[in-house]
């Protein structure tokens, strides 16, 4: 099966009993037993697994090219499972230094007080990754696009790197998601998501999902998933499987509005930068061209002007909703500096050019004509 057909079919026959042709929500806490320990059909409690959640674990593992799937409550409690379940006290992470907020919130205010130690590198460079290694070195999370900035880390060859010194790949995918970027066939061993975001795709409801590329991780995974206990209800998963059934027809409609959305804004008299992936102007073009299906829905820009300029560009819009988040059908904008990266040092902040004036865009499905009319008249009432 291809992309879209795993998407809408992967272990979604027909309900047996009913012919429901969509799966049904098994909304259960549990499950009644032929005998104690004598399961009906391998279901006991629902944190420990439920049917609803079994057929979305397996379209995700399906659309990753993996072996197994893992859906979590938040893209947050798959990282805090994959960490407790394949790190120990005295093992070191490699992180990028442009990451989620909360992946480095988690890593530098969390599991450091549990003798997790993490490094933060440019991921742009493999010499910089190969440079951070220890041999205490265990696991890297890499994330590209990276957000804010949108830079993309070379993965065939962090991989091999990695490789070289027994280190567990972990890639957040969840800007390019599945469509657009495959990390498990470029030999990660795990491909991290929130699926909050592009998987889901309309706002309505919190995940996260963790996919592997083979049987080596699983059954810690699995263990530490339902001890922890970090999983998402049956009427969560189902929202979950609804909205990923759109997902090329949606990521198709964002890339292309995106791209002229960047084109149009890097041209913009009002603008002084933009970073988008799918410009020739940004420094992995090329290597994006190569590593991604599209450049994604994401584009980051810098304003002319100051702090002052950027809160009036805010107010004039009108389809671009000031909001957390990303990836659903709605146009989002949004500071990073005081809002998704406000985590981060002031230090931080300014080395990786995470100002005031830095806006992140994620571009919705709405017409593209109303979006660039959007931010033509925000920015021209900003000045």
């Amino acid at each position: 099966m291809k992309f879209s057909t795993i998407a809408i079919h992967e272990a979604q026959e027909p309900d047996p009993v009913t012919g429901a042709v969509i799966t049904p929500i098994y909304q259960t806490t549990t499950f009644a037993q032929h005998a104690p320990a004598d399961m009906i059909a391998g279901y006991d409690y629902s944190r420990s697994g439920n049917p609803t959640r079994t057929v979305l674990e397996k379209v995700l593992a399906g659309l990753e090219s993996g072996a197994h799937g893992f859906a979590f409550a938040s893209g947050m409690g798959a990282l805090t499972t994959l960490t407790m379940a394949l790190l120990k006290a005295g093992d070191h992470v490699i992180v990028g230094d442009d990451v989620y907020g909360g992946t480095f919130r988690l890593f530098d205010k969390v599991l450091g007080r549990f003798g997790i130690s993490a490094s933060y590198v440019d991921m742009t460079d493999p010499a910089n990754f190969r440079a951070a290694i220890t041999p205490q070195t265990k696991m890297t999370v890499l994330e590209t696009p990276t957000n804010p900035m949108l830079k993309i880390a070379d993965l065939a060859a962090l991989i091999k790197i990695a490789k070289e010194h027994n280190i567990i790949t972990a890639v957040d995918n969840t800007f390019a998601t599945p469509y657009l970027q495959k990390p498990l066939d470029l030999g990660a061993d795990i491909a991290l998501h929130s699926t909050t975001k592009y998987i889901n795709g309309h706002s309505d409801v919190v995940g996260g999902a963790l996919i592997l590329k083979d049987d080596t991780y699983a059954a810690a995974i699995r263990f530490h998933q339902n001890a922890l206990g970090a999983t998402p209800d049956p009427l969560a998963s189902w929202l979950t499987l609804r909205g990923l059934k759109t997902l090329a027809v949606r990521m198709e409609q964002h890339v292309r509005t995106a791209q002229a959305l960047a084109e149009f804004l890097e041209g913009h008299e009002k603008v002084q930068e933009v970073f988008y992936p799918g410009l020739k102007s940004h420094p992995q073009h090329e290597l994006a061209k190569r590593q991604m299906r599209g450049p994604g829905g994401m584009i980051s820009l810098r304003l002319k002007g100051d702090a002052a300029t950027t809160n009036k560009f805010l107010k004039n819009l009108r389809y671009f909703t000031l909001a957390e988040s990303l990836g659903g059908i709605e146009s989002l904008v949004e500071i990073p500096a005081v809002m998704t990266h406000a985590s981060l040092t002031p230090e931080n902040r300014e080395k990786l050019g995470i100002t005031d004036t830095l806006v992140r865009l994620s571009v919705g499905i709405e017409d593209l004509e109303d979006l660039r009319e959007d931010l033509d008249g925000a920015l021209k009432a900003a000045f």
